[in-house]
């Protein structure tokens, strides 16, 4: 394990943005096939509910491998160099154009909430863009897959990732930041592939109607 952390850094230092690519592409590929797991075995369980028998055996998991690489490609080509390029960029604005102390409580506070707010979306964006066009859909289709997906990943996410980025920004150095956030992104990369593969899912629209009556119940007061 050792000589892998070192091997790692020397790539790192050699080659830092194509270790980046390969390693992002690598953990999201991981990632996807962790997805359909998860989404067979719920619907393995769903099935026996519903036929109230557990004397049948469950489908055998057929991994959609092209689905698998086309997850990967994301992270070769969005993740790995755009996540490399963000983190260093954004350590460089707060501290040349902010002007704020590091791993101060503002430098921290500043990198999450800009990673939050800005980061964030564009991510989900281009995720669930890149997975209709990969898919074969239509614009008009991609539209509606955000319409349905984006809010329920944003708010999700937004209760989970703050904290991940808090001890990220605060005690991992610049270089190691987008390995440590690779580390999350494989548990994320399997959210995010098995919201994808949700669709019209029961809890999406009641997450929505809670979401559009607290917008409401907000105006009404």
């Amino acid at each position: 394990m050792f000589r892998l952390w070192k091997w790692y850094q020397n790539c790192l230092g050699s080659h830092p943005v194509k270790t980046q690519v390969i390693s992002s592409g690598l953990i999201w590929g991981v990632g996807d096939i962790a997805a359909q797991t998860i989404t067979h075995s719920t619907a393995n369980k769903d099935n026996q509910i519903q036929t109230q028998t557990h004397q049948g055996e469950d489908e055998e998991l057929k991994i959609n491998w092209r689905r698998v690489i086309k997850t990967s490609l994301f992270g070769f080509g969005f993740v790995g160099p755009v996540g490399h390029l963000w983190y260093e960029g954004l350590d460089r604005y707060i501290k040349s154009r902010l002007l704020l102390k590091q791993n101060s409580f503002r430098f921290v506070a500043s990198k999450v909430a800009i990673d939050g707010f800005l980061f964030g979306p564009l991510d989900l964006l281009v995720f669930f863009t890149y997975m209709g066009f990969a898919a074969g859909k239509s614009v008009p289709q991609i539209k509606e897959d955000v319409k349905r997906d984006f809010l329920p990943a944003f708010v999700l996410e937004g209760g989970i990732w703050p904290i991940v980025q808090v001890v990220n920004f605060r005690f991992v150095p610049v270089r190691y930041q987008l390995l440590y956030v690779n580390f999350f992104c494989l548990l994320d990369s399997s959210f995010l592939s098995w919201l994808e593969q949700q669709e019209d899912a029961p809890w999406k629209q009641w997450l929505k109607s809670c979401l559009r009556f607290s917008e409401q119940e907000g105006k009404g007061g």
